[in-house]
Formats: C-alpha cells, structure tokens, sequence
C-alpha cells in the first residue's frame, strides 16, 4: 500500500519531564513504518514525532531495527496468547476455531498500523529479524494454535471438502483478506463492521464444517 503521510512533529518535550515511556516510541515509530516504509522510518523523524532529540531516542533502542522488531513481536505475542486461550477453552473445537478467526479479524481492525506493518510489510521485517525467537516463529506459533483445532474438525469427519490443511488455509486466508482491504480501502462503501464479520465468519463455517 503506498501511504502519503506528513509526519506529525511533536513538541520538543523540556528537560526534566522524566524518562520517556517506551511505548510512546514504540507507537510514533508503527505510524511512520506503516506510511514511509522500513527504509523511509528514520530516528530523527521518528525522534520528531515523540517530541524527543535523537540522543534521547538512542538512549532507550540502540537503532530502528531494535524498534521494528519490539513492535513486531510484541504484536504477534498478543495474537499468540488470545489463540492459545481460546483453544484451551472447553467448546466444540467449531466454536473454538470461529472465536479465534473473530478475534483476529476484530484485532486487525482495531489496530490497523499494527496490522499492517506484521502482515503486510513482510519484506522490511524479515530483513531484520535476526533473534532466535524471531516474529515468524512467533507467527508459525500462532497459527499451528489454529490450524490444530481445525484438525480436530477434521478428525471428527466433519470438513464438507478438502483437509484440514486446506480448510485452516482457507479460513485464515479469507479473513486476512477482509481485514487487509478494510484497512487498505477505507473509502469504499463496506457494509457495518459488525454485520460484515458475522456474514464472513458465518460463511465460511457453514460452508466447510458440518454441524
């Protein structure tokens, strides 16, 4: 998605205020990955954005890379966590498997930088992920969480078509494409939010898993 964004400059914030919060870096920084790039995203603009100097910015991430990262991972946990809860729930895994597609496709909308800068600038992540637990892991994670339950499904004789590989493919694959365009085309004429998920999820629950 190609976003113009003027980025917004902050206040210089005076000597003395106390320590800056991460998280308000952390937030300046998903805005500008998300509407200038990886390459775009610069520490001195990022700095402008908080209201901070440069030095002030180094003192708490050593280089935007560090930045890029925290924010990546710290998304992907939150995901990883809802799914692992909902899974352990005890419901039909039907149930289960539609609470965690509702989950993230409310999450994506409610948090749309977010969204867009894990699953959507693949390319600037990837080439700086370098820790041993790394934003795919976490990723593949989450979505193992997933797709296990749907094995269940599968395991009961209850997929109307396909296998379980593909039916946890399909469901995710087609609810990260109603977030994607609803985040990338705002402008266009979507039904309410509400109504839509509920015929998204309804459809595809119906027409792949026998009751």
């Amino acid at each position: 998605m190609t976003t113009s964004v003027t980025t917004r400059r902050s206040a210089r914030k005076p000597k003395g205020d106390g320590h800056l919060r991460r998280a308000e870096i952390l937030e300046a920084a998903e805005r500008i990955f998300v509407a200038e790039g990886y390459d775009g995203a610069t520490i001195r603009k990022i700095a402008d954005e908080v209201g901070v100097s440069s030095t002030a910015l180094y003192m708490h991430f050593p280089d935007k890379s560090c930045i890029l990262l925290e924010i990546c991972q710290g998304t992907i946990r939150q995901l990883l966590e809802r799914n692992a809860e909902i899974a352990s729930m005890p419901m039909d895994a039907a149930n289960r498997v539609k609470l965690m597609l509702e989950s993230y496709m409310r999450w994506g909308l409610d948090h749309p930088n977010a969204y867009e800068l894990v699953f959507s600038n693949v390319r600037h992540i990837t080439a700086v992920m370098q820790d041993e637990m790394t934003t795919a892991d976490l990723g593949a994670q989450c979505y193992e969480i997933f797709s296990d339950v749907v094995r269940e499904i599968a395991a009961q004789g209850r997929l109307r078509t396909g296998s379980a590989d593909s039916a946890a493919q399909a469901l995710w694959a087609s609810c990260h494409g109603v977030v994607a365009l609803m985040v990338n085309r705002p402008n266009f004429g979507w039904a309410p939010t509400e109504e839509l998920i509920e015929v998204t999820l309804d459809g595809l629950m119906y027409g792949l898993v026998v009751d």
